[in-house]
């Protein structure tokens, strides 16, 4: 039985009831949490994110204390951390839309827009599509639920577990060490996404 607490980052930019719905039926403990002390002393963390990367960094860092409490967590005790949607592409250096904005830079990388070689391929992609391990790494291919119009390219291809693809292939999923990120929403995405979430909890 997993028994990690689960802190579900609540700073107003994230679809938080289907995330901690998912992560418990998964088999987590979840606690959703604006608590920077709460946060500094999690266990597990995720960061779910959804609109536009400027949006949701500037409420993430609106919220004092939030960022210092996930650096502290992340970088200097290593708990493992879930960025899903936006909240993975938070993880770059800087975002490119709406400008160009600072990301938490934990995955050196940028985050720009879709460009679908086929142009009758619509932006933003929704709906189901496939994902497909890369690297030799150990995540399941399968079906998943998207909704983006912009992409995280790491600036080293081995972060890079998992892609997709639009009229171009896209980070999917993205790893390294304690630190991963889907750009799918686990929570819609029915059997795969539970079994990505179970499979996290237990890493």
């Amino acid at each position: 039985m997993v028994s990690d607490t689960v802190a579900l980052i609540d700073y107003g930019a994230g679809n938080l009831r289907s995330a901690a719905r998912a992560l418990e039926k998964a088999g987590a403990r979840v606690v959703v949490t604006d608590s920077p002390a709460m946060i500094a002393g999690a266990q597990r963390i995720v960061l779910p994110g959804v609109g536009a990367f400027a949006q949701c960094i500037g409420q993430l860092r609106a919220h004092t204390g939030i960022e210092a409490a996930l650096n502290e967590a992340v970088m200097q005790r290593g708990v493992p951390f879930l960025g899903i949607c936006v909240g993975m592409q938070l993880l770059a250096s800087e975002g490119h839309e709406h400008g160009v904005h600072k990301g938490l830079g934990w995955l050196p990388g940028v985050v720009k827009r879709l460009t679908p070689a086929d142009p009758a391929l619509k932006i933003p992609h929704m709906g189901w599509n496939r994902v497909e391990a890369v690297n030799g790494a150990a995540v399941p291919s399968g079906d998943a639920y998207f909704v983006h119009s912009y992409a995280f390219t790491p600036d080293d291809p081995a972060d890079v577990q998992a892609v997709s693809d639009h009229g171009g292939r896209f980070a999917a999923i993205v790893k390294r060490g304690h630190i991963t990120g889907v750009q799918f929403h686990p929570e819609k995405s029915q059997a795969y996404g539970l079994a990505f979430l179970s499979n996290w909890l237990k890493s």
